[in-house]
């Protein structure tokens, strides 16, 4: 990925961060956490990364940002500069899920070395 895209991206990960923050009403999906944002090279697509406080909301808060994908591109538009506005598609980032389980994993090979010593 080009230094071009990484810096949109990143201004993605922000901007959308204050729009979800400030202007979309639902208390549901106030409580996310943009991670990150990818952006195809030809900038048609935008593949907007998030996470939630309760995973159990996980569909409900997915399904309801892609809802509102359409006003955040419109908020968006006005904020970032570029020529042309991707379309913008929510994934649930499972990295963090992933780090927390490796975590987890290694504190148990952990505890078992202690119990052997």
């Amino acid at each position: 990925m080009s230094i071009k895209l990484e810096r949109l991206g990143h201004t993605f990960t922000e901007e959308i961060s204050k729009i979800i923050r400030d202007e979309i009403k639902d208390k549901e999906i106030s409580f996310v956490t943009i991670t990150a944002a990818k952006i195809s090279s030809d900038l048609s697509y935008a593949k907007v990364y998030f996470t939630c406080l309760d995973d159990s909301k996980r569909e409900v808060i997915l399904n309801k940002l892609n809802k509102a994908s359409g006003f955040i591109r419109k908020e968006l538009c006005e904020r970032v500069n570029i020529r042309k506005m991707p379309e913008i598609t929510f994934v649930y980032d499972e990295s963090v899920e992933y780090g927390n389980k490796i975590e987890h994993i290694i504190d148990e090979i952990n505890k078992d070395d202690d119990n052997v010593k």
